[in-house]
């Protein structure tokens, strides 16, 4: 047995790190964290909006007791789930958390978790992603850092295109040359993420270029990127036009990091003072930072690549919560109590038949008044109409597509909805992490978080979450954290978004 004082030491290709232990080494529940290695060099000076490069190997034990520099600077205070930022330029790290380091031979299943933000925003230091109940579980758990917002995705002249899309593929190339001495199974690996980051994991699903880096699937809340080039060009030269450079990479290399990123907000929004103003552009256009269909590493749209049979063979699972954006237009009840619902849903885009249909697929939403009624209408354009396409497009292009669909219920009792992030302390199993009871409670239900997180665990172990998978003909749904009368497991459990789809 290890001494309990002994930190961890453990050889990868670049050169021994050095972790730390969380409990007694050998006792049930005991695990080590390695945070902040690098899997690529800092993306600054000359490397900046360059592909990432494999750091140089180091020959002392290097510690790897904190998190590393993220790209994310300062509180963006956008997501509820709390992701600290630390200072630094060496930006590109995984953090890797494990019961057996050192020990090559054990094969565990990996998880590789990818953040979520909108890609401008977000940090893998978030308590909330420490694998520790991963590892009780016995999966070996990675978290990983990428370029956001302009820096890693912005259209750029004679630069790499998604340069935060190939910093995801440098860590899992990373996580498949090493993995195996922090013992983990390099062929095992699923890769998971909630919001942007589960847009992120189905992007990376549909890219021929790396399917061999993964093996299964989880979305938490997919937000797909899929930026236009036509987009892409537009927003980089609108945010030129705003720095008054020339939109080259000299000229965009000239803007401090923190002009840029001042810049690339105005660039990107559509804000008119109105209320919810620019949602109409974001339901349609999506998110303005993001994967770029870039016609190199991205030639289409994620949906086409699915259609296409690109990764049909990958277990999948991807779900959403029922009211992700339920509390940006409950903000704004008190303006909208005066607007129809039928008229508030016209001026969103939704034509006459389908605002029909869809408000009477949505009646007792309906009836929370029509704050309660666009909330649900993000909610289902952002998000989980993108579960029923993805779904039903996998199935097409393939029968036998192994795929399970979900849905999170549970209704935060601090903010009244099943909102967005509230799913992932659940997922990951972490109800006393800092930043919960926010968001789920002083009293968050340990029942519904083993459901999710034991279903995550076997998912990632076995390649099945355990219910029902979708079928075009039945659409089964787990419904985690629903109402205790009706099955766990429904048909049809995305009904409510059929007029939309």
């Amino acid at each position: 047995m290890i001494a309990a004082t002994e930190a961890p030491v453990v050889r990868i290709a670049p050169g021994a790190v050095r972790g730390f232990w969380r409990g007694t080494p050998g006792a049930p529940g005991a695990s080590a964290a390695f945070l902040g290695i690098p899997f690529a060099k800092a993306p600054e000076g000359d490397l900046r909006f360059e592909a990432p490069v494999a750091p140089d190997p180091w020959d002392d034990v290097r510690d790897a007791v904190e998190y590393g520099a993220t790209a994310q600077r300062g509180d963006s205070g956008i997501t509820l789930i709390p992701e600290p930022w630390v200072p630094g330029e060496s930006t590109l790290n995984v953090n890797v958390f494990t019961p057996v380091p050192g020990e090559s031979s054990a094969s565990l299943p990996v998880l590789v978790y990818i953040h979520g933000g909108g890609y401008i925003a977000g940090s893998p230091a978030s308590p909330w992603y420490d694998g520790r109940a991963f590892n009780r579980d016995g999966v070996v758990t990675v978290s990983l850092s990428y370029r956001l917002g302009f820096d890693g995705f912005g259209h750029i002249p004679g630069a790499p295109s998604n340069r935060g899309v190939r910093d995801w593929l440098a860590a899992l190339e990373w996580v498949r040359e090493n993995i195996a001495a922090f013992g983990g199974d390099p062929s095992r690996v699923t890769i998971a993420g909630q919001s942007a980051g589960g847009g992120a994991v189905l992007t990376l699903l549909g890219m021929p270029v790396a399917q061999h880096l993964f093996h299964a699937v989880w979305a938490l809340s997919g937000a797909l990127g899929d930026v236009t080039p036509e987009r892409a060009r537009t927003l980089s030269a609108r945010l030129a036009g705003l720095a008054e450079v020339s939109p080259t990479r000299e000229g965009f290399a000239s803007l401090p990091e923190d002009r840029l990123r001042e810049l690339q907000e105005r660039a990107g929004s559509a804000d008119d003072g109105k209320p919810l103003a620019g949602v109409r552009t974001l339901l349609d256009e999506g998110l303005p930072w993001g994967p770029m269909i870039d016609g190199d590493l991205i030639t289409r749209s994620t949906l086409e690549s699915l259609g296409a049979g690109v990764g049909a063979e990958k277990p999948l699972v991807l779900g959403a919560t029922d009211d992700e954006f339920t509390m940006i237009a409950d903000g704004q009840k008190g303006k909208l109590r005066f607007i129809p619902v039928s008229l508030a849903l016209g001026r969103m885009g939704l034509d006459r038949p389908a605002r029909k249909a869809y408000l009477a697929a949505n009646k007792a939403q309906r009836s929370k008044g029509t704050a309660a009624m666009l909330g649900r209408f993000m909610t289902d354009r952002l998000f989980r109409t993108g579960v029923v396409r993805v779904a039903h497009t996998r199935s097409a292009a393939d029968a036998d597509s192994p795929t399970w669909a979900y849905r999170f219920s549970f209704r935060s009792p601090t903010m009244g909805w099943a909102v967005h992030c509230l799913d992932v302390p659940f997922w990951f199993d972490c109800l006393e992490a800092d930043g919960v009871s926010a968001i789920a409670g002083d009293a968050p239900p340990r029942a519904l978080a083993a459901a999710v997180h034991d279903a995550a665990a076997a998912f990632v172990r076995d390649g099945d979450p355990g219910w029902t998978p979708w079928s075009p003909d039945l659409e089964s749904v787990r419904v985690f954290g629903g109402d205790p009368t009706v099955p766990a497991v429904v048909a049809n459990g995305y009904a409510s978004v059929d007029a939309l789809v």
